[in-house]
């Protein structure tokens, strides 16, 4: 295990990478923004002026280097090397090959692919009274504009990326006292191009207003040839913000699959607001990317909110999972709970860093946080950062990680039952990642993803 701390960076550092000049970062995100904006679009203009102020500060920005505190065990030199081409407006996918996506409870679906609303996969028919599902061209202007960036983490370097450069955006509103009884499945699907890949921004906008009740599966997935352990290969990049606004006592539950092919670079931020008497529920699966990060912010807006957080990520070959998730509270009588899991073999890398932030005014505040993680091989490597950062003087709040192997006594009690070793460690690593995928209430995607993970684990 490795847990250092080092002096504090400001996140929006300029310095220089031992591997690139910083002149090259910033200019490779230039280009990026070039590219975004060499799509034709036709958005409301209050998201054209955010656009734009999005646009005029990618200038003071560029894309972290491993000085950065919040990216000094993340090299992002492999993503400054490619070469990326616009996401085109058509869609390749057909009905048949989604029926493999689908999930049995859901009764609707929004599908985006490489970042643009594909109405043919979509399903938003008999929709109860107050529940509006689709696009940018469903959104409410008033509330899109009052809402879209103001969220915590705006000025992050790649969420300004986004906001400077998405064309599209899933828009999910629930209106007050709205109960969504079936789950609502967000597919967020890209394309392979061997020749030159593709870059997407996908947005996200959820609002839960007082008192109303939501179940949703955002799900980062592509389908292609070669595909490995249930990924595809192929190289693209996803950068992706999904923004929640939960009303006093509104509640979502929130499942997030990240299951990019094994090529991909995959960047996700995740701000969630909550309001009075709130409940959000979060549990987050990794699988794919050559290199993923979810950052995830959580904003406590009134007393008595409710946060769970739960994540599990499965390393292998060289892939590197970063999970960064920070509490901010706000208000008295609010609580947190926290378990992130990572299973990591080969010369795979899990990276978590926690943050919970108690100021004076969240007296009484409850917060767990908790990390922990398995090493499979000699080269395998975890670095974790619980933070506890409390000014508030009658709070009860705790922190930890753990980072284990298995143990041969372990192996031993299966083996004296007529258990084979190679089944006993199967056997003890799916109970490992069974306390998270517990969390998910969906039987078929309980039972989907745990075949999932046996199969990756067949590696092991």
């Amino acid at each position: 295990m490795v847990v250092q701390i080092a002096p504090d960076l400001s996140p929006n550092s300029t310095t220089i990478a031992p591997q690139t000049s910083g002149e090259k970062r910033s200019s490779y995100l230039a280009h990026l923004l070039a590219l975004g904006q060499s799509v034709p679009s036709s958005l409301p203009p209050a998201i054209a002026t955010a656009q734009a102020q999005a646009a005029a500060r990618i200038p003071e920005l560029a894309i972290p280097s491993s000085r950065h505190e919040d990216w000094r065990f993340t090299d992002l030199s492999a993503l400054v090397q490619l070469q990326f081409q616009a996401t085109p407006q058509v869609c390749s996918f057909t009905l048949g090959q989604l029926a493999a996506l689908t999930i049995a409870e859901a009764r609707h679906r929004l599908v985006f692919v490489d970042g643009h609303y594909s109405p043919s996969l979509s399903s938003v028919e008999d929709l109860p009274a107050g529940v509006t599902l689709g696009n940018i061209h469903q959104a409410d202007p008033q509330r899109l504009a009052q809402v879209l960036g103001q969220q915590p983490g705006n000025e992050e370097v790649f969420t300004t990326l986004n906001t400077a450069t998405f064309q599209d955006l899933a828009w999910i509103h629930l209106a007050e006292g709205v109960i969504l009884d079936a789950p609502l499945h967000l597919i967020w699907m890209s394309t392979l191009d061997r020749q030159c890949p593709v870059v997407s921004q996908t947005r996200a906008l959820i609002l839960a207003d007082r008192g109303s009740s939501l179940h949703l599966v955002e799900d980062f997935v592509t389908l292609g040839e070669g595909c490995t352990n249930g990924l595809a290969s192929g190289t693209y990049f996803t950068n992706g913000v999904t923004e929640m606004v939960l009303g006093d006592n509104a509640f979502v539950h929130h499942s997030r699959l990240q299951r990019d092919g094994t090529g991909a670079f995959h960047i996700g931020k995740t701000a969630v607001s909550q309001g009075r008497d709130s409940r959000y529920v979060g549990v987050a699966i990794h699988l794919g990317a050559q290199m993923s990060r979810h950052n995830l912010e959580v904003v406590h807006q009134g007393e008595q909110a409710e946060t769970e957080l739960f994540g599990l990520a499965l390393v292998n070959q060289a892939q590197v999972m970063d999970t960064h998730s920070s509490i901010w509270y706000q208000h008295p009588h609010c609580s947190s709970n926290q378990l992130y899991k990572a299973i990591v073999n080969d010369r795979g890398r899990s990276v978590f860093n926690g943050r919970v932030d108690v100021p004076q005014a969240a007296q009484l505040t409850n917060a767990r946080q908790l990390n922990r993680n398995l090493l499979l091989s000699p080269q395998a490597r975890v670095d974790t950062k619980p933070q506890l950062e409390i000014v508030a003087d009658n709070v009860k709040c705790t922190h930890g990680a753990t980072v284990s192997q298995l143990e041969d006594e372990e192996i031993f009690y299966f083996q004296s039952r007529g258990i084979d070793p190679l089944s006993a460690q199967h056997l003890l690593l799916d109970g490992f990642a069974a306390e998270i995928l517990q969390k998910l209430p969906l039987e078929s995607l309980r039972q989907s993803l745990g075949r999932c993970v046996a199969c990756r684990m067949m590696d092991v």
